[in-house]
């Protein structure tokens, strides 16, 4: 366990840039992973590599095949760390648009009345995507109901809203809201059961920090992350599509390869630190596990990075020390239960007599960095039923201490006092 093994999580922390201070800042403690997780610092040295390098992929000479090769390298890791014996990755412009790319494609070719089916709970990423291509394709869209008080929706709501001719289905892998994960293939298998044929898209964009991706088990037709929610950095998104996906018609160049779905030139340097990333992961499941088999280690990895997560945000919810958790402090109120097993690293708030804002920028001035999530186009389909105008989300990632989590309790714990 993590948790048991303090030189490890010092090794952890020391291949992260900024692990606890911020150029901007100065020293401060990161608590706001969902909005971004810190940096592997090979992401940044490989970055500023291939930056610097003027030839395109592809291209017929040393540079241009080197860069080729590290593209298809690439891939092929992302393949073991996302486990997909079929179907193809591919770069775009970042997780979001790579979302909408795929979505519209699904409408698009889906038959005229049939319908498009997504849950209460997603970010708009996927449902903003889904409305509007229903709407210009003649698609109904059903939506599916989350359940306010966990916080998640379940293979059974779908269940119950499922027909025949849903055509296209769009899951949320994990909330950057509540910070509850969804059983993927579960509802994968539901939608498939009354449905077949139809098209499944995920947003695993919250949900891929945590480790555990499994594409072949899924079942889906399309799953996209945001790598600098994955330890790497922002300016690109990375997508699966499954072979049907790909070959179904979509925006491409007149005569390109039928199969092909990036545009332009991309960014070498963005492929080789997918690398890097899961190259940490390999690492990291190395040092948890005797696995000698890169996916296995990759598996122990995730399985780690999971229970130590839990143990985080548990020591956050139920106390440490002689400091009390925030299910004890009568002037906050978590979201979504404090016992829920479906939490990954997130645990969201709101305090008494306290303006969301206002909490995050005290917490701030104490170098504790926290995120104000608002019932807004983002947050609005979690926060409104809940008559909630905003919340304080803290996201905690696998190199976070218990140290950090009781300088956050000691801090919030003043805020009840205050009045």
């Amino acid at each position: 366990m993590i948790q048991d093994n303090p030189a490890l999580i010092d090794a952890i922390r020391d291949r992260f840039a900024h692990v606890d201070s911020c150029p901007f800042q100065g020293e401060r403690i990161f608590f706001e992973n969902a909005g971004g997780a810190l940096t592997l610092k090979a992401v940044a040295e490989t970055s500023a590599f291939y930056a610097a390098i003027p030839d395109n992929p592809g291209r017929i000479n040393p540079a241009g095949q080197g860069t080729q090769n590290t593209i298809n390298k690439a891939k092929q890791d992302l393949a073991i760390f996302m486990n997909a014996s079929s179907g193809q990755f591919f770069a775009g412009e970042s997780g979001t648009e790579l979302l909408f790319r795929m979505i519209r494609t699904a409408c698009l070719a889906a038959p005229k009345g049939a319908k498009v089916i997504g849950s209460s709970i997603e970010h708009p990423a996927t449902r903003s995507a889904a409305r509007r291509w229903a709407e210009i394709a003649g698609l109904d869209y059903v939506n599916v109901p989350h359940d306010n008080e966990t916080g998640m929706v379940s293979a059974e709501d779908y269940t119950a809203l499922m027909t025949p001719d849903v055509a296209v289905a769009t899951i949320l892998h994990a909330s950057p809201v509540t910070g509850m994960g969804m059983d993927v293939a579960a509802i994968s298998a539901a939608i498939r059961a009354v449905a077949p044929d139809c098209m499944i898209i995920v947003d695993g964009i919250q949900h891929a920090a945590h480790g555990q991706l499994d594409l072949d088990a899924y079942n889906v037709d399309g799953y996209a992350i945001s790598p600098y929610k994955v330890f790497s950095r922002h300016g690109y998104g990375i997508a699966w599509i499954s072979d049907r996906l790909s070959t179904t018609p979509h925006d491409m160049l007149i005569d390109a390869p039928a199969t092909g779905w990036e545009f332009g030139t991309r960014d070498t340097g963005s492929y080789a630190t997918v690398s890097d990333v899961v190259s940490y992961f390999d690492w990291l499941g190395g040092e948890v596990s005797d696995e000698t088999d890169p996916r296995k280690r990759i598996e122990a990895a995730g399985r780690a990075i999971h229970a130590y997560e839990t143990h985080l945000t548990n020591t956050a919810i139920n106390g440490t020390g002689n400091l009390p958790g925030l299910r004890d402090m009568e002037h906050v109120t978590i979201l979504a239960g404090a016992d829920n097993p479906a939490r990954e690293g997130l645990v969201s708030i709101v305090i008494k007599e306290h303006a969301s804002e206002e909490v995050v920028e005290i917490l701030n001035q104490q170098g504790i960095r926290t995120h104000t999530r608002k019932a807004d186009h983002y947050s609005g389909n979690v926060l409104t039923p809940l008559g909630l105008s905003d919340c304080i989300r803290i996201s905690f990632c696998h190199y976070n201490t218990e140290q950090e989590i009781a300088r956050l309790l000691g801090a919030i714990k003043v805020l009840g006092q205050d009045g």
